[in-house]
């Protein structure tokens, strides 16, 4: 999406989710599990982004402190946390938005 290869309409929200979660459950057990491994493993990946309030984030803190040989200065880390809260609240309203412009 960043690149514009997708079409950011193609990110979905908590409706889509509970949509395709019904459907995979009418269409058996092992797709319905299928789905929520799937649901999981994208879930982990997109906790692994490098944003603040993510742990991905941590791990950029992490990496700096590493490199510089002491942790980042408190309010580095607390502009950066909320910025990253910002960041995942807008991605979850585009989502939810996005949802509801479907139905």
């Amino acid at each position: 999406m960043l690149q514009g290869l997708i079409s950011p309409a193609n990110l979905s929200g908590p409706l889509t989710i509970a949509q395709v979660a019904a459907s995979t459950a009418e269409a058996g057990w092992v797709a319905w599990l299928g789905f929520v491994a799937l649901l999981s493993v994208s879930l982990g990946a997109l906790n692994l982004l490098p944003i603040p309030v993510l742990d991905g984030g941590h791990l950029v803190f992490y990496f700096f402190e590493a490199l510089i040989g002491k942790p980042l200065p408190e309010r580095v880390q607390l502009v950066g946390y909320q910025m990253g809260l910002v960041l995942v609240l807008s991605i979850m309203v585009f989502a939810l938005y996005n949802d509801v412009s479907k139905f």
